[in-house]
């Protein structure tokens, strides 16, 4: 599946793992101030801000996993299968499919703040791209370096969550996701203290014994809870080689490897491709399943003024420096 963190240095940082058995097609996109974004059941919008993220275009159209503006404003999209509830469209609602979402938010707002104003009319409707492309059941990250939100639209509604970790990852619902995290209050980067039994003589028998306890299986709820612990413990440089570098090392916490996620007979689910984005600066870092080499495409080395989207393959094979 995936999972999505923030991070903060001098610079705010969002991004995501990407797991799944396939690749759609991904490409860094960038869709600039002037390509018309022809919502369908909210008209064009023909000037908006620009964004970069990772998208499978489709007829020219992007579709966004994930992205950040030129705001510093950053979203993206997970699997939330079983728990996602999509509606018909309503009289007097912003209503906006849910492969448009993504594009909606992020062409309009700048800040978290305006994201939450912008979604008190919507209405995530069950409006399909194409016969070939049904929706994702999905709920969504949206931060900024003011803090964070999660979005799920269930059967009750529209639920709106104020995420104090900056980390999502799948099911359960991000509620049920905050409650568990109360089963790991006693995790610590430090080592070990008895607190077993009084009259027993334990200790810790090793060099870094630190978060012992912390769940290692593949699910999303033991994910959430070692970006979560990961990230809130993190300490790293403020400089930009410093945080993007150690944003990679958060994540890699929950790297899938090839063989160890079997979703179907024979398929395995892979990290396809990490990212990082410096939503300050508008460049989006990446990683491949078979490119460990971190690659950035700058959004402001690019004509944010123009119409067309612009597009990036991602590198994909193993870029490997030989040093003699």
């Amino acid at each position: 599946m995936c999972t999505a963190a923030t991070y903060k240095t001098n610079d705010f940082y969002f991004g995501r793992t990407l797991d799944y058995e396939f690749s759609y097609g991904d490409e860094i996109a960038i869709t600039p101030r002037n390509y018309p974004i022809n919502f369908r059941g909210a008209g064009t919008l023909n000037k908006h801000y620009a964004i970069i993220g990772m998208a499978h275009i489709a007829d020219g159209f992007p579709l966004y996993y994930d992205a950040i503006n030129e705001k510093g404003l950053g979203m993206a999209g997970l699997n939330f299968v079983g728990n996602a509830v999509y509606c018909e469209e309503k009289s007097g609602k912003d209503n906006i499919a849910q492969f448009e979402f993504i594009l909606w938010i992020l062409s309009k707002c700048s800040s978290v703040d305006e994201a939450k104003e912008l979604l008190k009319n919507i209405n995530i409707t069950n409006t399909q791209f194409s016969k070939d492309l049904p929706c994702a059941q999905l709920h969504w990250i949206i931060a900024d370096k003011s803090g964070a939100i999660t979005v799920e639209s269930v059967k009750d509604g529209l639920k709106i969550y104020d995420n104090p970790t900056g980390v999502l990852t799948n099911n359960p619902p991000f509620d049920e996701q905050m409650f568990n995290l109360n089963n790991y209050m006693n995790l610590s980067p430090k080592n070990p203290k008895n607190s077993f039994c009084e009259t027993l003589p334990l200790k810790a028998y090793s060099r870094g014994m630190g978060a012992l306890g912390l769940p290692g299986d593949l699910s999303s709820q033991s994910r959430f809870v070692r970006v979560a612990f990961t990230k809130l413990n993190s300490i790293s440089g403020s400089s930009e080689e410093e945080s993007v570098s150690q944003f990679f090392h958060i994540l890699g916490s929950v790297d899938q490897q090839r063989g160890c996620c079997e979703v179907e007979n024979g398929k395995y689910e892979i990290t396809i491709y990490t990212c990082c984005c410096n939503a300050d600066r508008g460049i989006y870092y990446y990683t491949t399943y078979n490119n460990h080499q971190i690659s950035a495409v700058d959004m402001h080395r690019e004509n944010l003024d123009s119409s067309d989207v612009i597009r990036y393959s991602p590198i994909a094979k193993e870029q490997i420096n030989i040093q003699n």
